[in-house]
C-alpha cells in the first residue's frame, strides 16, 4: 500500500476532515453518482429489453428472413407457390448461422358470425412449424397439432376473438375468395387456442392453422407453399445473413428481412439507442460536475495539509493522487448504492411487472428489462474512468498552492 493511498484512507476516516461545509457537498456528490448510475442502468436495461422483446415478437410470427416468389404481389396472400423441393429446405446448409426454416402459406378471408364480420389472414403452417415462440403468447387452450392428416383446429388472437365474440372450442365459419374472384370456399374451423402477442399488426389480422387448407383452396400440390420463414442464430447479423440467403437461393426467388419488411418499426427502435446515449452523457456530466465541486472544496479545506506535505518534500503529483484516491473512494461508494438500487428496481419490474405500457404504441403490455451484467460492469467502469480523468483538472489547482502561504492559510 503506497503512502498516497494510506493518507487518503486516513482522511476518509477522519471525522475532522468532514467539516460543516464539505460534508453536505460530499453527500450530494455521492448521491449524484448513485442517481446517475441508476438512470444509466435503467435506461440501458429498458432500452435493450424493449428492442429485444419487439424483435422476438416480430420474428415469432414472420421469421427473420422471408423467402418468396418474385411474382407474388404485395398483398397478404401468396399467389404464386414455391416448391418445397429446394436445396435449402428443410436444412439451409449453404449459409451458416441458420437455426430453422419452415414453410408457410397465407390466404385472405372473412370470418362471419351472427353479430359481425372481420377480414383475416389465414396463416397455414405445416409439421415443420416452430410453435415455441407462439406458445409464449398463448393465453387460453392449446396449440393445433399439425400432422399428415387434415385438421380444422386453429389458434386465434384474443383481439379477434373479442371483436367476433368467439371463445375457446367455438366453430368459426370462414370464407375464402376463389382464384379469379368467382365464388368462395367455406371452411369451418375449431378454436383450440387463443393468443395475445400484443403485436397489434399481427393480432388484428392473423389466425394460424393447417397449411393443407390453403393448398386445397388454391389447388396447389402437397409440395407447394407460399413462402419460407428463416430463423437465424444472431439477430445482430440479420443484414449480413439476409444478403447471404439472397445469394444462396434461386434467382427467381426473393428474400426480405423483417428489418426491411417492418422498416418504420425498426427505425423507431433505433431512436431508443440515441435516447439512451443522451441519458448517459447527461448523467455522467452531472455526476462529474458534482465530483469536481466536491474535490475543489476538499482541496480548499485541506490547504494547510497540502502546504505541510509540500514542505516535507512531497511532489505535486503525489499530493494530487491523495485527493484522486479519495475521490475514487467517493465515486465507488456512490456506485455501490446506485447499483444496489438499480438492480432492485429492475428485479421488481422483471418479476412483478409493475410498469405497464400501451401495446398500440410500444407493441408490449409490460415494460421489459434486460439485466446484462456485462453492460452494467462497463457502465460502472466507464463512470469511474471518465470521472477520474475529468477530476485531473481541478486537482491541478494543488500545483498552484505555495507551501509558505498554505501553512499560514486559515
Amino acid at each position: 500500500m503506497n503512502l498516497e493511498y494510506f493518507i487518503a484512507k486516513r482522511l476518509v476516516k477522519d471525522k475532522a476532515y468532514k467539516s460543516n461545509v464539505s460534508s453536505p457537498i460530499i453527500k450530494i456528490a455521492i448521491a449524484a453518482i448513485a442517481l446517475g448510475i441508476i438512470m444509466m442502468i435503467v435506461a440501458v436495461a429498458t432500452s435493450i429489453g424493449l428492442q429485444k422483446k419487439i424483435r422476438e415478437k416480430v420474428s415469432a410470427f414472420n421469421g427473420h428472413v422471408i423467402i418468396s416468389n418474385f411474382d407474388n404481389n404485395q398483398s397478404q396472400a401468396n399467389i404464386v407457390p414455391i416448391s418445397t423441393k429446394q436445396d435449402f429446405y428443410p436444412h439451409f446448409n449453404s449459409v451458416s448461422g441458420i437455426k430453422h426454416i419452415q414453410a408457410v402459406a397465407n390466404k385472405t378471408g372473412l370470418i362471419r358470425t351472427e353479430e359481425t364480420v372481420e377480414g383475416i389472414v389465414f396463416k397455414g403452417v405445416g409439421e415443420d412449424y416452430d410453435w415455441s415462440a407462439v406458445k409464449e403468447y398463448l393465453v387460453q387452450g392449446t396449440l393445433p397439432k399439425i400432422t399428415a392428416k387434415f385438421t380444422d383446429d386453429i389458434v386465434i388472437s384474443q383481439y379477434l376473438a373479442n371483436r367476433l365474440n368467439l371463445k375457446l372450442n367455438d366453430i368459426c365459419r370462414t370464407y375464402f375468395i376463389k382464384e379469379g374472384g368467382k365464388g368462395y370456399n367455406l371452411r369451418s374451423f375449431k378454436i383450440v387456442g387463443i393468443f395475445n402477442s400484443g403485436f397489434q399488426e399481427f393480432d388484428a389480422n392473423y389466425i394460424i392453422g393447417d397449411i393443407k387448407h390453403v393448398q386445397k383452396i388454391n389447388k396447389w400440390g402437397s409440395d407447394e407453399v407460399g413462402a419460407f420463414e428463416v430463423f437465424i442464430d444472431d439477430f445482430d447479423q440479420i443484414e449480413q445473413k439476409g444478403k447471404e440467403i439472397y445469394k444462396a437461393i434461386p434467382s427467381n426467388y426473393d428474400s426480405e428481412t423483417i428489418a426491411e419488411k417492418y422498416y418504420s418499426m425498426f427505425e423507431w427502435l433505433k431512436l431508443f439507442d440515441f435516447n439512451t446515449i443522451v441519458i448517459l452523457i447527461v448523467m455522467i456530466t452531472v455526476a462529474t460536475i458534482n465530483m469536481m465541486v466536491a474535490l475543489l472544496v476538499l482541496i480548499l479545506e485541506r490547504t494547510q495539509m497540502i502546504g505541510i506535505l509540500k514542505a516535507l518534500g512531497a511532489t505535486n503529483w503525489s499530493i494530487r493522487k491523495i485527493f484522486l484516491y479519495n475521490a475514487a473512494h467517493l465515486i465507488i461508494k456512490g456506485l455501490l448504492w446506485g447499483n444496489a438500487i438499480a438492480l432492485t428496481l429492475l428485479m421488481l419490474q422483471k418479476y412483478f411487472k409493475i410498469i405497464s405500457l400501451n401495446p398500440e404504441s410500444y407493441y408490449v403490455r409490460v415494460a421489459p428489462v434486460d439485466i446484462n451484467f456485462l453492460y452494467i460492469g462497463l457502465l460502472n467502469l466507464g463512470t469511474i474512468v471518465i470521472c477520474l480523468l475529468v477530476l485531473l483538472i481541478p486537482s491541478y489547482m494543488i500545483t498552484k498552492i505555495s507551501p509558505v502561504k498554505a501553512i499560514k492559510f486559515d
